[in-house]
């Protein structure tokens, strides 16, 4: 299938895709803020630089984006133009979010991970039970937990 916008559109279109501060990730932020937590952001000491850190807890929090890091979910669809660069890319964002949050556990960090799908589109969560099983994590001591939208 060929692209329906000249190579230089499609450039800044995607040049405009966030990787940080994004909706997702500032909804949660707000939140948690909110609710009292205080937290780091994007600390580049931590593999892969989690988009939030608390510290007094030893957590990390990793709001992904679900198409860019492969998720199973509504929100996902590989792309069928460049089908091998697509390929390339989102597999190895896949396999180095592995990579970030096994050295983080190794390391003696717990991890949650938000899936944009809790937050946005069809099979969202209210915000407010994404926060309370954020909170309810926190507090809980687990290794890890995942939040991603109804299914």
């Amino acid at each position: 299938m060929v692209d329906i916008v000249s190579p230089a559109t499609r450039s800044r279109m995607m040049s405009g895709i966030r990787g940080k501060d994004t909706k997702p990730e500032t909804l949660l932020r707000k939140a948690l803020h909110k609710a009292g937590l205080r937290y780091r952001l994007h600390v580049a000491r931590l593999p892969g630089k989690p988009d939030l850190v608390l510290p007094r807890y030893k957590a990390a929090i990793l709001v992904h984006g679900c198409f860019w890091h492969m998720h199973d979910c509504h929100l996902f669809k590989w792309p069928t133009t460049r089908t091998d660069f697509w390929r390339d890319k989102i597999t190895g964002n896949a396999a180095r979010d592995a990579r970030n949050e096994a050295e983080l556990k190794r390391q003696g960090w717990r991890v949650l991970t938000v899936w944009e799908c809790a937050l946005k589109g069809r099979a969202k969560r209210p915000l407010d039970q994404v926060l309370r099983d954020s909170l309810d994590w926190i507090g809980s001591g687990r290794a890890e937990m995942e939040i991603r939208g109804y299914e």
